[in-house]
């Protein structure tokens, strides 16, 4: 990936982050959605061409292949404020080796009590600044092969990062959407999130831009923004296919 392929992914980047600040002032938003680069199975190449660009928050999706990046010599030596997202789904058996990683900025795919305690507890083996970031993962789409918790669920595992684990900084929500509601008018999952949401708000007495919401890809990321989406996960749409 090399000489024009290098430049097509420059100025992809350049037209979504174009296009999203577009519709952050179409939808009169406080602040513009944060660019999460999907980078998995991309090359470290790919990834040092986006940093030179001023793309410093990407995403990956394994443990093992995160490790990896994140430890590569040439990241370290050329990308030092790097800062790394985890959007895949995590065991618990995995806590202990993700919270090593250098840059860690925020793990989205929370998604059980059991988790967020397995987490809690491997911070504590490392010395964290500050409490490890986190989205909770909400199941919106009711899939079986997805993760996340049941909207109605999401309260419970906020309040219990909230009063059990104290190295952990919930920041919001996340949900992967439904292939089937990609064209839709009205986004069902993005609904449902922004209702999780609301709730959350209400009875935790947060105002609705204290909480994020990772919701939308490369299909459907100009839908999520004007939906009230803060971060937006884009690989394809940048990096092309595998």
């Amino acid at each position: 990936m090399r000489g024009r392929s290098m430049g097509e992914i420059t100025l992809k980047l350049k037209n979504i982050l174009q296009r999203i600040n577009e519709l952050a002032e179409q939808r009169k938003s406080v602040s513009v959605p944060k660019l999460i680069a999907v980078s998995k199975t991309k090359p470290i190449e790919a990834i040092v061409e986006l940093y030179k660009c001023g793309q410093y928050t990407f995403g990956e999706n394994y443990v093992q292949e995160l490790e990896e990046k994140a430890n590569n010599e040439q990241i370290k030596r050329e990308c030092p404020d790097i800062r790394w997202h985890y959007i895949g789904h995590l065991q618990r058996n995995k806590c202990n080796r993700i919270v090593k990683i250098p840059n860690l900025e925020c793990i989205q795919t929370i998604d059980s009590i059991q988790l967020a305690d397995s987490l809690n507890n491997a911070c504590k083996n490392v010395q964290f600044s500050k409490p490890l970031n986190i989205l909770l993962q909400i199941n919106t789409s009711n899939e079986e092969q997805k993760s996340g918790i049941a909207p109605n669920e999401c309260l419970t595992l906020y309040q219990h990062v909230k009063k059990n684990c104290e190295l952990l900084n919930c920041l919001g929500l996340m949900t992967i959407g439904a292939l089937d509601n990609v064209q839709s008018t009205n986004n069902q999952d993005f609904e449902i999130l922004l209702k999780c949401r609301d709730n959350l708000c209400e009875q935790s007495s947060l105002s609705v831009n204290d909480v994020e919401l990772s919701m939308g890809m490369s299909s459907d990321y100009e839908q999520a923004i004007l939906a009230g989406s803060t971060m937006v996960r884009i690989g394809s749409s940048l990096f092309g296919g595998r």
